[in-house]
C-alpha cells in the first residue's frame, strides 16, 4: 500500500494518542477532556485557526494550503469524538478507566486518525484551498452533526463538499467500501404506551390485559415489513423494550413499548410512520384496549452524492488498490448523524475495514490500531487530490 513514510513514521505517535482517548471516554455532548485534547493538538500542529465550542463542545481546525489561490476551495472532514455507555470487557493496557463508558464504536480511532492527517497537512500544505478538519460530539444518539450545523459550521468556515469516514468489523483491514445513494438508514424510535383495565390474575375475564395486548401489538407490527412495504425496499421495524406489570398475580392496568423503525427511501419511512399508528390503535382498540404511539424521527438517511463518492472511491483506489476498494456495497440498517452534513453539502461517507474484531457497540470491542496509516493516507491524499492546484 502506498502510504506516506511520514505518515508511517507518525503511526506509532497517533497510537498512543488513540490509546489515550480509549482510557478516557466521554459521552454525546460532554466531551470536554477529548475536545481540549483536540483543540490543544490542532494548535500545536500550527493550524491557520482553530474553533472550540461548536454544536456546544464541536472543534474545528482549518488549514490553508500553499499551492494556487489559498481560499479558493474547501473541504470539510469530519470525526466523531463520543464513546458508548458500555462497560468494557477488553483487558487492555488503555482499557477504559471510567466505568459503564467505552469507545465500543472506535470514535477513539477515528479522532486519532483524523488528528494525524491534520498534523501531516499542516506541515506538507501540498493543497490549493483549505482542508477544514471537524471534531463532532454526540454522534451516538445526540445529533451533535445538527447541532455544530445549526451552529454555523457549514457558513462560518469554507466548506464545500463534507466526507466521513467509520471503521467496519468483517471488513479487512486495508480495504473499503461505499456506495453511491442511500448507505444508511434512517433511524426513528416508536412509544407504545397501553391503557388496559387491571385487575386479579385468577380473573382475566374481569379485565383487559395489556400484556396480551401488547404482544398481539409487537407481532402485527411485522406485518408492516412483510405485508406494507416493497419486497424490494428495506425497511425494519423492533421493539426493543417490553414493560408492564410488577408481580406475578396482577393483571397490569398499562405497558409501555419502545422500539426502532428503520428505512433506506423517504416514502417507505412516511409509509412506517403512518401504518404503525393505524395498526397501533387498531389491535389495541380489537381487544377493548387504548394504545398510543408516540413516533419521532431521528436520523435521516445517509446518502452519498455520486461525485463525492466517486472521488472518495478513487482516492481508497490509491491508497489500498482498486481490489480492495467495494464502491457497490449493500446498504446498512445501522444509522449516521453525519447524514445531516450531506443534507447540508454534497460529500460522501465511506467505511475502512477494521478486520476480525468484535462488533461495533459490543462490549469486547476494539478499534484497530492497524487500521491508522492506511485512514490517515486517506484523508490526506482526499485533501491532496480534491484541493489539487
Amino acid at each position: 500500500m502506498p502510504i506516506v513514510n511520514r505518515i508511517a513514521d507518525l503511526h506509532a505517535e497517533i497510537t498512543e494518542w488513540r490509546h489515550d482517548l480509549h482510557a478516557h471516554p466521554e459521552l454525546r455532548y460532554d466531551v470536554h477532556r477529548t475536545a481540549g485534547l483536540v483543540a490543544e493538538r490542532l494548535k500545536a500542529f500550527g493550524c491557520d485557526e482553530v474553533v472550540t465550542g461548536i454544536g456546544q463542545t464541536g472543534v474545528v481546525g482549518v488549514i490553508h494550503g500553499q499551492k494556487g489561490k489559498a481560499n479558493a476551495r474547501g473541504i470539510g472532514l469530519r470525526a466523531d469524538m463520543d464513546a458508548l455507555p458500555i462497560a468494557e470487557a477488553n483487558d487492555l493496557p488503555y482499557k477504559s478507566t471510567v466505568p459503564g463508558k467505552m469507545h465500543a464504536c472506535g470514535h477513539d480511532g477515528h479522532t486519532a486518525m483524523l488528528l494525524g492527517a491534520a498534523k501531516h497537512l499542516a506541515e506538507t500544505r501540498n493543497f490549493a484551498g483549505t482542508a477544514v478538519v471537524i471534531f463532532q460530539p454526540a454522534e451516538e444518539g445526540g445529533a451533535g452533526a445538527h447541532a455544530m450545523i445549526q451552529d454555523g459550521l457549514m457558513e462560518r468556515f469554507p466548506i464545500d463538499a463534507v466526507y466521513g469516514m467509520h471503521n467496519y468489523p468483517g471488513l479487512p483491514v486495508g480495504a473499503f467500501a461505499l456506495r453511491t445513494g442511500a448507505n444508511m438508514a434512517s433511524a426513528d424510535t416508536i412509544e407504545i404506551d397501553i391503557e388496559g383495565l387491571g385487575g386479579h390474575a385468577a380473573r382475566p375475564h374481569m379485565s383487559v390485559d395489556t400484556i396480551l395486548v401488547g404482544a398481539h401489538i409487537v407481532n402485527a407490527i411485522q406485518s408492516v415489513v412483510s405485508r406494507n412495504v416493497d419486497p424490494l425496499h428495506a425497511a425494519v421495524v423492533s421493539i426493543c423494550m417490553f414493560q408492564a406489570g410488577s408481580t406475578d398475580n396482577v393483571i397490569p392496568q398499562t405497558a409501555h413499548l419502545r422500539g426502532t423503525a428503520r428505512s433506506l427511501m423517504p416514502d417507505v419511512r412516511d409509509l412506517l410512520e403512518a401504518r404503525l399508528h393505524r395498526l397501533v390503535e387498531g389491535t389495541a382498540q380489537l381487544h377493548g384496549a387504548k394504545a398510543r404511539l408516540a413516533y419521532r424521527r431521528g436520523y435521516p438517511v445517509l446518502s452519498n452524492h455520486a461525485r463525492e463518492a466517486e472521488i472518495a472511491a478513487a482516492v481508497a483506489a490509491e491508497v489500498v488498490g482498486h481490489d480492495k476498494v467495494n464502491p457497490d456495497m449493500t446498504p446498512v440498517m445501522g444509522a449516521e448523524d453525519f447524514a445531516y452534513m450531506l443534507q447540508a453539502r454534497p460529500g460522501a461517507f465511506i467505511f475502512v475495514g477494521n478486520g476480525n474484531s468484535a462488533g461495533l457497540h459490543n462490549p469486547a470491542y476494539d478499534f484497530n490500531d492497524d487500521v491508522i496509516p492506511i485512514g490517515v493516507s486517506y484523508w490526506v491524499r482526499l485533501v491532496e487530490t480534491t484541493l489539487d492546484a
